[in-house]
């Protein structure tokens, strides 16, 4: 190695010169000969995504495990609930109506004496398909529309912004009523049209709020220099988006999409209490808190109000559990 001349000074010598002479070999190019020699250890520091500090951040939060312990549990009652229960929740024994929880029936019977355990277990798959289906497609409508509007900006801009208004401003219970009553559900129809208008509503009154979120973040993070050093090496829009803003702008949205996804399952709960939603034969935990919920019910068999809503709680508050867990990890500021 090439001595240079140096002035050793009060806190300056030979040695702490020929350090830095190391240092700056082995953060900028390492020689393997040099790395070799006894002594000398070099640190290889790789970059991080925002998604690798936030899966980092995810690890160590005891709320996230606990959130997705209990979703992993509920959709796997939504998609198997045989797993849970032998019993057919369409099989009713008036005879044992309101029969209180006991060995044979751990929760109860219900008041046409229906096993209450059998159909809690059946009432996941409605409610949270609903939930679920209303997620998807308001997270694709405002994915699409909200880049669209944040990217072009202008007069697009404007029109998606005041074409969102219209719905935003609607509440989305009173919404879902109205429209319900409107097109209301009949006896013989189909169990996939009756969840689809459920679904069609929420997507219409919910898309505005995750396409105002992501155009805001997209505004944000468009004049970044990535975005411009992309730009200038000849990128198209397409790939800008796909590659450079999507993923950095994506982050809020995920964490109200699902935050809403248990709103939306309470929604749903509430339409079918009305009577409008989920109508029978369907099975859902609204329709059991709806015929659990007469003033003697309450009090000569509370187990038929008990059970239901316990789980919808459980699994609202286990989705609203995950989006705030997913939030203080994305966010830099709650760090």
């Amino acid at each position: 190695m090439t001595e240079r001349p140096t002035q050793e000074g009060p806190g300056i010598t030979g040695a702490d010169v020929v350090g830095d002479e190391v240092g700056t070999r082995l953060i900028n190019q390492p020689d393997p000969a040099l790395v070799a020699q006894p002594g000398v250890t070099a640190i290889q520091v790789e970059g991080r995504s925002l998604w690798q500090d936030a899966w980092t951040e995810l690890r160590h939060n005891p709320l996230f495990w606990i959130s997705a312990a209990l979703i992993c549990f509920f959709a796997l009652m939504a998609i198997w609930p045989s797993l849970f229960t032998n019993g057919d929740p369409n099989f009713a024994d008036l005879s044992r109506a309101r029969e209180k929880p006991s060995a044979d029936a751990w929760f109860g019977m219900d008041g046409q004496g229906y096993d209450v355990y059998t159909r809690t277990i059946y009432g996941a798959r409605a409610s949270i398909l609903v939930g679920v289906m209303t997620s998807i497609f308001v997270l694709i409508i405002g994915l699409v529309f909200g880049i669209i509007a944040g990217y072009r900006a202008g007069w697009v801009d404007s029109f998606f912004s005041r074409f969102g208004e219209i719905f935003i401003a609607i509440p989305m219970l009173l919404g879902g009523i109205v429209f319900l009553t409107v097109f209301p559900n009949k006896p013989g129809d189909p169990y996939v049209v009756i969840v689809g208008k459920i679904v069609l509503v929420l997507t219409l009154l919910s898309w505005p709020r995750l396409m105002r979120i992501m155009r805001s973040s997209v505004v944000q993070v468009k004049p970044a220099e990535y975005v411009a050093a992309a730009r200038a090496l000849g990128s198209g829009p397409w790939r800008i988006v796909r590659s450079h803003i999507m993923p950095n702008a994506i982050a809020p949205v995920i964490v109200i999409a699902t935050i809403d996804l248990g709103v939306y399952i309470t929604i749903e709960a509430s339409l079918s209490f009305l009577g409008i939603g989920l109508q029978p034969p369907a099975i859902s935990w609204g329709l059991a808190i709806s015929q659990a919920s007469g003033l003697g019910s309450v009090r000569n068999a509370p187990h038929m109000l008990l059970f239901p809503s316990l789980f919808l709680s459980l699994t609202v508050l286990s989705f609203i559990m995950l989006g705030d867990a997913v939030r203080d990890a994305i966010d830099p500021k709650l760090r």
